[in-house]
């Protein structure tokens, strides 16, 4: 499955998601390190909304355990770098930090991946969590767009990277981000997120 959603039971032989089914990524596949839960819903909550930036650390190392998933193999071998999902300058400014950066810090840290400044968001967009999917993805369409250290990165022939954002909801915020990485000439985006909306 490449939109990272779970379920029960044991997948013998071949298999079709049926929510990503008609739908094509930018992204080859999501990786949520844990299904949606009370205690890691409020852990990511205080972490946006209450400032309880310490929590980074926890949520970083919960990110760490998707990386146990066979897929991330290139990434652990080849070291690419890790690139948070980015927030608007007017969002930083009333938030003072971005959780996916300081979630991809302690990433870092943990698997020892570098970290990427990769991505920028040009637009300011709606909130997302009202929204259909369909809107969701025009909501986000031009809204990010490459920095020159990414720049940088692909002309030295960066194989790929792994965005990191907090929960993946419908994959419309990554996709639009790997969508945008792509278009830049990176081959390969992978996601990992601590939860799965």
């Amino acid at each position: 499955m490449n939109c990272g959603e779970a379920f029960d039971g044991q997948i013998e032989g071949p298999f079709t998601c049926p929510n990503c089914r008609d739908l094509k990524f930018s992204f080859e596949f999501a990786r949520p390190a844990m299904l949606r839960d009370a205690r890691t819903l409020d852990m990511i909550h205080r972490l946006k909304y209450a400032r309880e930036l310490y929590l980074a650390k926890e949520l970083g190392r919960l990110a760490a355990e998707a990386f146990a998933d066979s897929r991330f193999a290139p990434a652990l071998t080849g070291r690419w770098p890790l690139v948070p999902v980015p927030l608007h300058r007017q969002r930083f400014q009333h938030r003072t930090f971005n959780q996916a950066e300081e979630i991809a810090r302690e990433l870092s840290f943990t698997i020892g991946l570098p970290v990427l400044k990769g991505l920028k968001r040009i637009r300011a967009t709606e909130h997302q969590t009202a929204l259909t999917r369909a809107q969701r993805l025009d909501n986000l369409r031009g809204a990010f767009q490459v920095t020159k250290t990414c720049v940088r990165g692909i002309s030295q022939k960066l194989p790929g990277v792994v965005l990191v954002d907090d929960v993946l909801t419908t994959g419309s915020t990554v996709d639009e981000c790997a969508r945008t990485l792509r278009r830049a000439g990176i081959p390969r985006v992978f996601i990992v997120t601590v939860m799965r909306g």
